[in-house]
């Protein structure tokens, strides 16, 4: 019999949360949460860090830059896969945006950075974490996203993505485990139906379900708004495979749930070549790898909304495009 998830690491992610509710310096407790020789996989450009670096590298350019940094929570929750205890979140950082951070110059005002994270834990520590910030949309609600790509073609809605309608979404004690193995087990089968040629992912969503796409696409409401993004977005790539295809590239680090809602997250989770372009780039003929992750909510036997990050910056290297690089330019010049 499969161990039950210990909640000692729930009330740990739980302190860690909480301490950054309101602005502060946050150093203690990354410190408690973090175990010495943590190893993070962050979005591009920060990537890989370890230890120490997380609080040099990630929490400190943070804070220096966003002053009266703090974080508001949409999504939390626990579970195990895979014979581990894994926690997540999905929600904002927010502060005022004075300083330059990852070479962007600040707006001088009141910013949201979406984010959304993992952490696999050990006796109320976290031992290994990825972490997606929503860069993109940061840039465009800036307004200094570079990628223009047409009339008619732009995405759906820029802008900060609300969290569960149902404000539920903080879940700070066990959940129904019938209900929790419904939800992933629904989600695990509408994956299963993404890029056929028949769309069978459609039967699991709601007419009217929200998709929350990271900033580069945009959001949707509706199924056919949805689905007008979707199957271009899916014929841009051939041979589309996922995180549980056993190809050798891709993997889910976590995929699990927690009463209505459902986590995953892959690193990379999806695989393909590029045969059309993408995001105005390419089409480059090369295999292409993303680094994504969602949350999604159900209600009965429909999935209602979905939050989704991509870390665009990521794959559009895999183009030659630095985006980064280009907006550190443009606001040099």
């Amino acid at each position: 019999m499969a161990e039950p998830f210990d909640e000692r690491n729930r009330a740990s992610y739980l302190a860690f949360i909480d301490a950054q509710r309101h602005p502060g310096d946050h150093r203690a407790a990354f410190e408690r949460f973090y175990a010495p020789d943590a190893a993070v996989n962050c979005v591009h450009p920060i990537n890989q860090l370890q230890g120490a670096a997380i609080g040099e590298r990630f929490l400190a350019p943070l804070t220096t830059a966003f002053v009266h940094l703090h974080r508001r929570d949409d999504i939390v929750m626990a579970g195990r896969f895979d014979g581990a205890d894994w926690v997540s979140a999905t929600g904002y950082y927010v502060g005022h945006w004075a300083r330059p951070w990852l070479g962007i110059a600040p707006t001088g005002s009141l910013s949201y950075l979406r984010f959304g994270e993992f952490h696999r834990m050990h006796e109320g520590r976290a031992v290994e974490s990825y972490i997606f910030l929503d860069i993109p949309e940061l840039l465009s609600t800036s307004g200094c996203w570079p990628i223009v790509i047409g009339p008619g073609k732009d995405p759906g809605y820029r802008g900060m993505i609300q969290g569960p309608a149902t404000q539920d979404g903080i879940l700070r004690g066990p959940q129904d485990p019938a209900a929790s193995a419904h939800s992933v087990e629904m989600v695990t089968e509408m994956l299963r139906g993404l890029a056929t040629p028949d769309e069978k992912w459609r039967p699991y969503w709601h007419d009217a379900m929200m998709w929350y796409g990271p900033g580069a696409f945009g959001s949707f409401i509706g199924i056919e708004a949805f689905a007008s993004f979707q199957v271009p977005f899916e014929s841009q790539f051939e041979g589309w495979s996922g995180g549980a295809a056993n190809n050798g590239i891709t993997r889910h680090f976590t995929r699990y749930g927690e009463g209505n809602y459902t986590c995953s997250g892959g690193w990379p989770s999806l695989t393909g070549i590029s045969v059309k372009p993408f995001l105005g780039e390419g089409p480059t003929g090369e295999r292409v790898t993303m680094r994504v992750c969602d949350w999604w909510r159900r209600e009965g036997d429909l999935l209602v909304e979905n939050w989704v990050f991509v870390d665009v910056p990521h794959v559009l290297l895999q183009f030659g495009r630095d985006v980064l690089a280009d907006v550190a330019q443009g606001e040099a010049q």
